[in-house]
């Protein structure tokens, strides 16, 4: 049986696996995770699924628990016999000692179903975040802004700034894609520490925050443009990414 792979828009970031019995929910995370640039392949069995995970070259298997043949709980044990890959597991039972198995045998994070597409997507982030390689762009330079990225250390004109973990995050994100729009989801996704009710709020008022430290006037922007209706932007003044 030939994998199935689904066409992804915009930039691609990662290659999501999918092990899955519910027909519907999995056209609906292809459709959903394809929007936010993954290449999405999947496999309604276990035996399939396995077989075909290798030659996937998936950056992360996302794993339902009751399926046919043999439950997910097994394929993880078959799975971290010759694989670390990252493995979120879902299930439609809430049963702590289900995700406290789950764990133990080696998964990297558990959704109990019913989920919101979107929180899939933020675990998705993090878990890859979690256990990806070291980059090897360690410092940012946007003249008087510097971005120390291993030591969290961030100064401006020479003096350092005194950043919570979730404004670190949320500068290290629009830093490292200077010049490009990005959406309240996008932000919400990538950034761990915000708070899922009323986010939209949750995420102004974060920007906010960032902005009064970097001393930025928002409607004379240095670093943080609002984009009306779209999201914000980080200025690019031409200074360079140095390694």
């Amino acid at each position: 049986m030939a994998i199935n792979v689904v066409g992804f828009r915009g930039t691609l970031k990662n290659k999501i696996y999918i092990i899955d019995d519910d027909k519907k929910l999995v056209d609906l995370l292809i459709e959903y995770l394809s929007g936010f640039g993954f290449e999405v392949a999947f496999a309604h069995d276990p035996v399939t699924g396995l077989k075909q995970l290798e030659a996937s070259q998936a950056q992360l298997l996302i794993l339902d628990v009751m399926l046919p043949g043999f439950d997910g709980f097994e394929a993880l044990k078959r799975l971290r016999q010759t694989s670390n890959l990252p493995v979120i597991m879902l299930t439609a039972r809430g049963d702590l000692t289900d995700r406290v198995v789950g764990l133990e045998i080696g998964a990297d994070d558990y959704l109990a179903k019913p989920f919101e597409p979107r929180e899939l997507v933020a675990r998705i982030q993090t878990v890859l975040r979690r256990t990806a390689p070291a980059t090897p762009t360690a410092h940012l330079d946007f003249g008087a802004l510097q971005i120390d990225l291993k030591s969290h250390r961030v100064t401006l004109a020479g003096v350092r700034l005194d950043l919570t973990s979730t404004e670190f995050e949320l500068l290290r994100l629009f830093a490292s894609n200077p010049g490009e729009v990005l959406s309240r989801d996008r932000i919400l996704n990538e950034v761990a520490g915000i708070e899922w009710e009323s986010y939209n709020r949750s995420i102004d008022v974060l920007v906010s925050r960032l902005r009064h430290k970097l001393g930025d006037d928002p409607k004379q922007p240095n670093y943080l443009k609002t984009v009306w209706g779209s999201g914000y932007l980080f200025l690019d003044t031409g200074d360079s990414i140095n390694d």
